[in-house]
C-alpha cells in the first residue's frame, strides 16, 4: 500500500522537505519531472484505494510538509490547517505523525502512507534517546561508594556503603566511613544529619583524618574563628547599608495600577510575590538591595519595569545596567513599549549610538530630562551624571568585572538596587542564602511554557540540517552558536551549504555597530531564518519565534553559559529544542562531561536555582568570600562551611536561640528500612537522608505518606524508624536525651519541672509516670511495643507544650 519507486534526487529532495523551502525553489525553476510523476502516481494510488473502499491517511513529518503535499494534490485553499489537525484533499486525509513505514489493513478498510516513501526521501532521524547512565538530580547530591564525606565530629573520610549491624541486640542500618590508617566509623542512620558529601572544588582530593585525633577539632576551631570574623564583616556591611538614609517611595498610584493592568500576560504567584517585596523595600526609608533570582523567561524584566515606573513617579531617575549592547537595545524596546502610554522619557546609551547622540543623551540626563537610562558598562563612565538617581537595576550582574562592580557600589551607596539574574554566581547566591542580602526567587513558570528538549549529540551534518529544517518548516527561527569569531563565517557558509534554501545571517561582537544593529533588527523582523552568532546572544534576548538552538562545541562552555544560551529558546508556547554538539570521536574531559550531563538532565522548568548550586559545586567555591577563605572551604567541605557560616550569621543576628538541638537517642528497637521494602541502596540512602533532615512534624508526615504511596504499608522496623524520629523532632525543646527500650522509655529534661508543671503533666496523661532526680531531672514510663511509643509521644507533646508556655 505504499509508493516507493518514484525516486527523486538532489534539489528536488530539498524541495519537498518543507513548505517554506519548497516555495522558494518553485519560484526559481519549474517542478522537476520525477516530482510530477510521484504526485501523479500518488493520485492514481489514492483513487485505486478509494475504488476498493479503503480510506487513505498520509502522514507527514510536520505541518509544513503536510500543507505542501495538500497544495500538490489539490486546491491550494485546502492547504490551510493547524499544527495537529488533518487536512482532507479529495478522498485522502493528510496528517502529521512519525512512523517508520506505511501499511494497509484491507479488512479494516485503512491504508496509511508516509511522505518518506512517497517521495523516496531518506527517513528522518529518529529522536536519540538520552544517554543511559546520566546523573539524575537525586544522584547528583546523593552519596556513592568512594565519595569523600564529612562527619561534623570526626572529619573527612570515604563513604563505603550501607551496612546492617546489630547494636544492643537489635538491627539497624549504618553508613560505613573509612578514615586514615584503616580506621572505620559506622554511623547509625538516625545520625545521618551529621554527615554530608564533601564538595569544595572540582577534582579536590582532601587529606583523610584519623579517628580520635585532635587535627579535625583544631581545623574546625580555626575555621570557626575565621568564619565568625567574616560573618561579622558581612553583617556590619549589611547593617551599615540598612542604616544609611534612603528615599522612601510613595505607595502605588493610579498610574501604577494602570501600567500593571496593561501587562499582556498573567503574572505567576512567585512573580507577584517578588513585585510586592520590591515595592515594600522601595517604600522603606533605607536603600533597597534585593536580588531577583528567576529562571530565564520567567518575568524578571517586568519586575524591573514596575519598579522603574514607581521610582520615576517620585521624580527620581532610573539606571538600568546590562552586560551587552544587544540586550541594552532589547531592554530599551521593552521599556519603551510598556511605558508608551505615559510621559516617561526612556533612552539607551550604547555603541549603537553615535558620539553626537550619546552627548545629547548625557546632557539631557544631567538636566533631569531623561527618566530611565538603559546602558552597558558605558553607564559607569565618569561623564555619566544623574540629576537625581533613585534606582539602579543591574541585569546579570555576574557578567561585570571587579572594577565595574566597585564603581557600581560607589554609584549605589544610598540608592535602591535591584539585581536580576537567572544563574547567580556562587558568591551572590550564597551571601543571599547566608542572610547577607535580600533575595526573591521566581520558580513558577508562565502559563503554557514547555520545557526545552535538550540533547547532547556528536556533530553531524545530517542532524544539523534536520534540526534547521524542522524549525523552519514550522515557521520558526534558529540560533546557531559558534563562539569563535575567526571561524564564524566558515561555520555560516557550512550551514548555508547544508540548507541552501534558508536565509542565514552572521552576528558577533567585533562587527561594526551599525552593521550588527542592522543584522539583529532584520533577524527580529524575520528576514533571516538562521542567526549564526557568538555568545553575544547569551543574556536576556527575548525572541519568541526562535525555538531551536544548535550549540557548536558545547563542551568548551561553562554550565552557567550553557544554561543561559538554552534560555534563549522556549520562550513561547511552542516546544523548543536545544542540540549541544560535541566533537565526534573525541574523549571529553571529566569536567565537560559533567557539565553537559547536568544541563541535559536538568531540562525541566525552573531549574536555574539548582543549576547555580551545581555550577558552584563543579567550578568550586574558592572565590566565594575572598582568597583567605579558600583554605577553610577546601578543609571543611562546602556544605559544612556554609552551615557554620549560616550559624555564625544567625548568632550575630540574635537568631541562634531558634536553633534547637535534638535530644540524644539510645534504643534497642530495630529501626531501618528492610531490603524487601526499599530494594535500591541509593533510594534507601536518599530516604534516610531526608528523614534525618526533617525538622517538623508536617514534613515527617508527608515523607511517611510518600513512602506508603511508593512502597506500601510500613513494616515494623520502618514504623519504629519513623516514630523514633518523631520523638526526637518533638522533644527538641524539652529533652536532653532519650533512652527508648522495648519495655521502658527514659527521658532526661533540659531543666527540672516546676511543681505546677508537674501537676499539669500528671493531670494531662492517663498513664503512670515515674520521676527521677539527682544530677539530672528525668521521667520514666513503662509499657510494651507500639503502646509504649504512643505513650512516649503523648508525654513529649505535653512536656513541649509546658516548656513553650514557660517561655
Amino acid at each position: 500500500g505504499t509508493i516507493a519507486d518514484a525516486a527523486t534526487t538532489g534539489r528536488v529532495t530539498d524541495m519537498n522537505r518543507g513548505a517554506r523551502a519548497a516555495r522558494t525553489v518553485f519560484i526559481e525553476c519549474a517542478p522537476a519531472e520525477p516530482l510530477q510523476r510521484s504526485t501523479e502516481k500518488l493520485r492514481a494510488h489514492l483513487l485505486e484505494l478509494d475504488a476498493h473502499g479503503i480510506d487513505a491517511v498520509v502522514l507527514c513529518d510536520n505541518p509544513g510538509q503536510r500543507d505542501r503535499l495538500a497544495e500538490m494534490l489539490g486546491d491550494v485553499g485546502a492547504a490551510i490547517g493547524t499544527a495537529g489537525a488533518a487536512i482532507h484533499v479529495g478522498n485522502a486525509a493528510l496528517g502529521v505523525g512519525l512512523i517508520s513505514a506505511g501499511f494497509t489493513l484491507k479488512h479494516a478498510g485503512l491504508a496509511v502512507l508516509t511522505d518518506h516513501e512517497i517521495f523516496a526521501r531518506y527517513k528522518r532521524r529518529r529522536r536519540r534517546l538520552k544517554k543511559a547512565g546520566g546523573l539524575s538530580l537525586a544522584e547528583l547530591s546523593s552519596l556513592k561508594a568512594g565519595y569523600f564525606v564529612v562527619h561534623e565530629d570526626h572529619g573527612i573520610g570515604v563513604y563505603r556503603g550501607l551496612q546492617r549491624l546489630t547494636l544492643n541486640g537489635q538491627e539497624t542500618d549504618c553508613i560505613e566511613i573509612s578514615y586514615a590508617e584503616k580506621d572505620r566509623l559506622y554511623v547509625p542512620v538516625q545520625q545521618l544529619g551529621l554527615v554530608s558529601r564533601y564538595a569544595a572544588e572540582e577534582g579536590a582530593r582532601p587529606s583523610l583524618h584519623r579517628l580520635g585525633s585532635l587535627a579535625w577539632q583544631k581545623q574546625k576551631s580555626r575555621a570557626k574563628r575565621a568564619i565568625q570574623d567574616m560573618a561579622e564583616a558581612l553583617i556590619r556591611a549589611y547593617a551599615e547599608r540598612h542604616a544609611l538614609p534612603g528615599h522612601a517611595f510613595k505607595p502605588d498610584t493610579v498610574w501604577q495600577h494602570e501600567l500593571e493592568a496593561a501587562f499582556p500576560y498573567e503574572e505567576t504567584p512567585d512573580q507577584l510575590t517578588a513585585i510586592d517585596e520590591v515595592k515594600r523595600d522601595m517604600e522603606a526609608d533605607r536603600p533597597m538591595d534585593r536580588l531577583i533570582c528567576g529562571d530565564v523567561g520567567y518575568g524578571k524584566t517586568e519586575v524591573a519595569v514596575r519598579a522603574a515606573f514607581k521610582a520615576v513617579q517620585d521624580m527620581k531617575q532610573v539606571a538600568v545596567l546590562v552586560p551587552t549592547t544587544i540586550l541594552a537595545q532589547q531592554h530599551y524596546l521593552t521599556f519603551k513599549e510598556r511605558l508608551a502610554d505615559f510621559p516617561i522619557v526612556v533612552e539607551v546609551l550604547s555603541r549603537f549610538r553615535t558620539p553626537k547622540e550619546q552627548k545629547d543623551v548625557l546632557a539631557r540626563l544631567a538636566q533631569g530630562k531623561v527618566d530611565i537610562l538603559i546602558a552597558t558598562h558605558r553607564l559607569l563612565s565618569r561623564d555619566v551624571v544623574f540629576r537625581d538617581l533613585g534606582l539602579v537595576v543591574i541585569d546579570e550582574e555576574h557578567r561585570f568585572g571587579v572594577a565595574q562592580k566597585e564603581r557600581v557600589r560607589q554609584l549605589t551607596r544610598t540608592v535602591d538596587v535591584l539585581a536580576l539574574t537567572a544563574t547567580p554566581i556562587p558568591r551572590t547566591l550564597n551571601l543571599s542564602l547566608a542572610g547577607a542580602r535580600d533575595m526573591s526567587v521566581i520558580e513558577t513558570p508562565p502559563r503554557d511554557r514547555l520545557q526545552v528538549h535538550t540533547e547532547i549529540c556528536e556533530s553531524d551534518d545530517e542532524l544539523i540540517s534536520d534540526a534547521l529544517l524542522r524549525e523552519v518548516d514550522r515557521g520558526g527561527q534558529v540560533f546557531f552558536v559558534h563562539n569563535r569569531v575567526e571561524t564564524i563565517h566558515n561555520a555560516a557558509l557550512k550551514v548555508q551549504q547544508l540548507v541552501p534554501q534558508v536565509k542565514v545571517a552572521v552576528a558577533h561582537g567585533q562587527m561594526a555597530e551599525r552593521e550588527l544593529e542592522r543584522v539583529m533588527l532584520e533577524f527580529l523582523d524575520r528576514k533571516h531564518d538562521v542567526l549564526v552568532s557568538t555568545m553575544i546572544i547569551e543574556s536576556g534576548l527575548d525572541i519568541p519565534s526562535v525555538n531551536t538552538l544548535i550549540l557548536d562545541r558545547a563542551d568548551t562552555l561553562g554550565l552557567a553559559q550553557l544554561y543561559q544560551l538554552r534560555g534563549r529558546v522556549g520562550r513561547s508556547a511552542q516546544r523548543a529544542y536545544a542540540y549541544l554538539l560535541v566533537p565526534s570521536r573525541r574523549v571529553l574531559t571529566e569536567d565537560a562531561s559533567k557539565r553537559l550531563r547536568v544541563i541535559e538532565e536538568l531540562d525541566e522548568l525552573g531549574v536555574g536555582f539548582k543549576i547555580a548550586l551545581k555550577d558552584m559545586e563543579i567550578r568550586g567555591a574558592g572565590n566565594l568570600l575572598g582568597p583567605e577563605q579558600h583554605g577553610f572551604i577546601v578543609g571543611l567541605g562546602f556544605d559544612l562551611y556554609m552551615k557554620m557560616l549560616e550559624e555564625a550569621v544567625a548568632a550575630l543576628k540574635g537568631a541562634a536561640a531558634e536553633v534547637r538541638p535534638e535530644p540524644r537517642l539510645l534504643t534497642d528497637w530495630s529501626a531501618y528500612l528492610p531490603d524487601d521494602y526499599v530494594p535500591d541502596e541509593h533510594e534507601k540512602l536518599a530516604l534516610y537522608r531526608r528523614l534525618a533532615d526533617t525538622r517538623d512534624l508536617g514534613g515527617l508526615d508527608d515523607l511517611t505518606l510518600e513512602m506508603m504511596d511508593r512502597f506500601g504499608q510500613l513494616p515494623e522496623p520502618a514504623v519504629a524508624l519513623v516514630e523514633l524520629r518523631r520523638l526526637r523532632v518533638l522533644g527538641a525543646g524539652a529533652l536532653e536525651s532519650l533512652r527508648v527500650f522495648h519495655d521502658v522509655v527514659e527521658m532526661t529534661l533540659r531543666r527540672p519541672l516546676k511543681p505546677d508543671e508537674i501537676r499539669a503533666v500528671v493531670g494531662t496523661v492517663n498513664f503512670q509516670i515515674e520521676f527521677t532526680s539527682g544530677r539530672e531531672f528525668g521521667l520514666r514510663i513503662r509499657g510494651d511495643g507500639l503502646l509504649l511509643l504512643n505513650r512516649a509521644r503523648a508525654l513529649v507533646e505535653v512536656l513541649e507544650a509546658n516548656f513553650a508556655k514557660a517561655k
